[in-house]
């Protein structure tokens, strides 16, 4: 929400899209995101262009009489200075459309090594983690061919759920089909957006008995033989349980039926896949089995299906992560799923998942003042709002993380200019911004205040502040990342606020922009990442406590700033994970580099670059270790 309303119009905007938007943490699964032009708008019929002004959007007209059901052309109306649609555009009939297939290619960013395209995304793997981008754009109307939907919503979703979603429009992803006229140049109407809202509609039985369908799938399906593997998707779990809720085939949604709520979802499923043909929720004539689910695969997904039928309730025993929880209901029906009390969460592991969401979902990248006040202006403007506690927490969270970014461009802006009123003026400025966020913020946001005082030669006072964040770091009820004593946690914070909670034991990484400079020694990183499109440097919390301790103690006593430096490097050698996590190591070996070259040492810095240009190259920093191997002059 903070940065789509802060967004420029000529941003692209990012979503999260697929089922850990809908709120699913479940093991394996992916990170989907979705993203557009936000100048660039597609609509149904040229009366909508009236709600734009083209001087600022580039307005795309949706022409779906020559396609399949939920698929159709983008025809370019207004001109466009984006090169990457410029690229994709193809000349049909004297007009000129967007291919999506061009478009596919153009948007194809290789975020990271191993990445492909697969389907309308790009898809890869990190650390074990798959994830999948889409290039798309956006429409803030209702496609006319999804009309019927809403006629047909009598009992679920309620009205104003549906209005809405109606409101809220669609998006379009770069995909044909596969039996279209025009498959390379076709696009696919995407209702992400609208199925987020539906999944969040359900109640709390209904929701649980999607994800009993997800991990069926994953599961048991997908595991009894090769040759159906993957024939199905958790898009057409998804798509099965919205029918069944929407067709009240379920009489009560209880916790107490959950098990009825999963069999009638199965055998829906059963009979779809026997008459091939699976309805699109929102566009039912749009047959989601059309492209792989026919013929032989057809005939021997149906005998998967039907073997596990006959079987019962009990085919969900052969699922490993369910096989605990329902073994005695099943084999003892007067006992309720709902009955386990024990399996309930505890404070600790809420305050884990909760804390680490906040921490994945906050960081921000403004490019320059303007775009801090922007949103700065914003969140002031959502404190007004009726908010959840949840985003209440998150707001203030995120208010902290745009103060430190103000507070360090404002700084930077004025160091140079000669003006020693405005430099006193906007020192001052950025010092009471970044001690506001240590007031409401988490522990490690007390380290930006450090890396200001030693940005600005006030080292002694950037050693007390290092110092009293080593105190709150050596608490035993510290939740640092995931890493947290349960026991102690409790003991430390149990029962208090989650805001009090976050201030006195939740600590997290530093995440520094990089359009601003935080640490002069960083800047080569910090440019070379962003000629690679990285707006951010992900650096582990007590790497930099080290580095900015090192880089005050030599001026104030080099025996220490050896000590600091001794510090860094063993964390950086022999941690297994618990403080420099796997995937910022890249850094972290080029920060200890840095500290070796500064003392001279330069056989231990060109041991320490070497080291960083063999890690997963998350903050894409390569081109600045090899200048500064480069630097080194070693023979």
């Amino acid at each position: 929400m903070v940065k789509r309303r802060a967004a420029d119009n000529d941003d692209n905007i990012e979503m999260e899209s697929g089922s850990r938007r809908e709120g699913f943490r479940l093991e394996g699964s992916d990170y989907d995101y979705m993203y557009w032009w936000n100048n660039h708008q597609v609509i149904f019929d040229m009366f909508q262009s009236e709600h734009y002004y083209t001087e600022d959007k580039t307005l795309i007209l949706s022409y779906s009489s020559e396609s399949p059901p939920g698929f159709t052309l983008l025809e370019l109306l207004t001109p466009t200075t984006n090169r990457k649609v410029q690229s994709a555009c193809v000349p049909m009939n004297d007009r000129l459309y967007i291919s999506s297939s061009l478009y596919r290619q153009q948007t194809q960013t290789h975020p990271f090594p191993g990445s492909i395209i697969h389907g309308p995304c790009e898809s890869g793997e990190v650390e074990g983690i798959e994830y999948d981008f889409a290039g798309c754009f956006a429409c803030d109307f209702w496609p006319p061919s999804a009309s019927s939907w809403i006629n047909r919503c009598h009992s679920w979703p309620d009205r104003g759920v549906v209005n809405e979603i109606v409101r809220n429009g669609c998006h379009f992803v770069p995909i044909g089909h596969h039996l279209g006229l025009h498959e390379q140049e076709e696009w696919r109407i995407s209702f992400s957006l609208a199925e987020h809202k539906l999944v969040h509609s359900m109640n709390h039985c209904q929701f649980l008995t999607y994800g009993l369908l997800k991990i069926f799938l994953k599961e048991v399906i997908d595991k009894q033989s090769e040759e159906t593997n993957k024939l199905l998707c958790s898009y057409h779990m998804k798509t099965v349980i919205f029918w069944v809720i929407q067709q009240n085939a379920v009489p009560l949604w209880c916790p107490q039926n959950l098990l009825e709520g999963f069999w009638v979802c199965f055998k829906l499923l059963l009979k779809w896949v026997y008459e091939g043909v699976c309805p699109n929720f929102f566009i039912p004539q749009n047959n989601l089995f059309l492209s792989k689910i026919h013929g032989c695969a057809q005939r021997s997904l149906f005998l998967v299906l039907h073997g596990l039928y006959e079987k019962g309730l009990a085919c969900l025993l052969q699922s490993p992560s369910i096989k605990s929880c329902i073994t005695n209901v099943l084999y003892n029906p007067r006992l309720s799923i709902c009955s386990n009390q024990d399996r309930m969460i505890s404070e600790c592991d809420h305050d884990k998942e909760l804390f680490t969401e906040i921490g994945c979902n906050t960081s921000y990248s403004p490019q320059n003042l303007d775009h801090c006040i922007k949103y700065l202006h914003t969140i002031e403007l959502m404190i007004g709002e009726p908010l959840t506690q949840y985003q209440v927490l998150m707001l203030q969270r995120s208010t902290a993380t745009i103060l430190q970014k103000t507070a360090f461009t404002l700084h930077n802006m004025y160091t140079n200019t000669g003006l020693n009123k405005q430099i006193y003026i906007a020192d001052r400025m950025s010092y009471h911004m970044l001690k506001l966020t240590a007031k409401f913020g988490c522990i490690s946001d007390m380290m930006y205040i450090a890396m200001f005082y030693c940005k600005t030669f006030r080292y002694r006072e950037a050693l007390y502040i290092t110092e009293m964040i080593k105190v709150k770091l050596a608490q035993p009820g510290l939740m640092y990342r995931r890493h947290v004593d349960p026991e102690r946690y409790t003991e430390a914070v149990g029962g208090q606020s989650w805001s009090t909670k976050m201030r006195q034991a939740v600590a997290h990484d530093i995440n520094l922009s990089n359009y601003t400079c935080y640490i002069n020694e960083l800047r080569p990183e910090q440019q070379f990442a962003l000629q690679n499109n990285k707006t951010k440097l992900y650096i582990p919390l007590f790497v930099v406590l080290h580095f900015v301790e090192f880089l005050c103690y030599r001026h104030i006593d080099t025996r220490l700033a050896q000590t600091a430096l001794e510090e860094l490097q063993v964390l950086v050698h022999h941690d297994q994970g618990l403080y420099v996590y796997d995937l910022k190591r890249d850094i972290s070996w080029e920060i200890l580099g840095i500290c070796q070259q500064m003392t001279g040492n330069l056989q231990a810095a060109l041991y320490s670059y070497q080291q960083s240009l063999t890690q997963y190259p998350w903050n894409k920093i390569q081109t600045a270790t090899h200048t500064r191997i480069r630097d080194l002059h070693i023979n």
